[in-house]
């Protein structure tokens, strides 16, 4: 019988952590952590009370894990540098990077954002290569971990993918989207395969950006080279959504 990848999934309990717990239950052993563990889940073992920003609490939480996957962070684009993105999203990303680097983890999977490239004109179709540009500091905080991702591939060989998470939504398009959220759509199931994919994707990957939205008619994000790194085959499309309700 095959042994169970171990996975620390940081963000445990958000809006992307929880569902993809859930679906990845029995696929991994998962290690699950968050600044507030959930009351329902207060003494399972497979859950870890952890603040990013506490390099020995990660130190602690990366101990035995072959993949990290982390989202935790402060999502919002409004986000207060000093009040909240400096700990959440500069020192988490770095206290990640470096305990999974010292635990000898395989990978992290770092969950990036389209906001990373969102100074770009709404016409213009962003390839993963092409420089990042954002428009907030929350933007900034991803395009950071990017970087701190290249610097982890390049300086201690940990296997890195940044996945731009585009307009990730349980609920799909409708007439109150605008044209720019409905192009970067991501609905759960394909975020789901996504980051699967990143998880499992073989070892011979030492770094990457992917772009994380789905099979949408007008793409916000190219997906050309995201397909085929991973295989990625998203099944969603958000213009379809707006045409069954119009």
């Amino acid at each position: 019988m095959m042994t169970k990848r171990t996975v620390l999934l940081t963000g445990a309990a958000g809006r992307i952590g929880a569902p993809f717990a859930r679906f990845a239950a029995d696929r991994y052993d998962l290690r699950l952590a968050d600044r507030h563990v959930p009351a329902e889940v207060a003494g399972n073992a497979a859950w870890v009370q952890l603040d990013v920003a506490d390099l020995a609490a990660c130190r602690h939480a990366c101990a035995g894990i072959d993949t990290v996957v982390h989202l935790a962070a402060d999502p919002s684009p409004e986000a207060d540098f000093y009040g909240s993105l400096l700990d959440n999203n500069i020192k988490g990303a770095y206290n990640i990077f470096e305990a999974a680097a010292s635990a000898g983890c395989r990978r992290v999977v770092f969950a990036s954002s389209a906001q990373a490239v969102a100074g770009y004109p709404v016409e213009t179709q962003v390839h993963p290569d092409m420089p990042a540009r954002p428009r907030n500091l929350y933007g900034a905080s991803k395009c950071f971990g990017e970087a701190l991702a290249a610097v982890f591939a390049a300086r201690h060989g940990l296997s890195c993918i940044a996945v731009r998470i585009g307009h990730y939504n349980e609920t799909p398009p409708d007439a109150s989207w605008t044209a720019r959220d409905v192009s970067a759509y991501l609905s759960v199931r394909d975020c789901h395969q996504l980051l699967l994919r990143c998880v499992e994707a073989p070892d011979t990957i030492p770094f990457a950006v992917v772009h994380g939205i789905s099979n949408n008619r007008f793409p916000l994000l190219d997906l050309s080279s995201t397909r085929a790194l991973l295989g990625y085959a998203p099944e969603d499309d958000g213009f379809a959504f707006l045409a069954l309700h119009g």
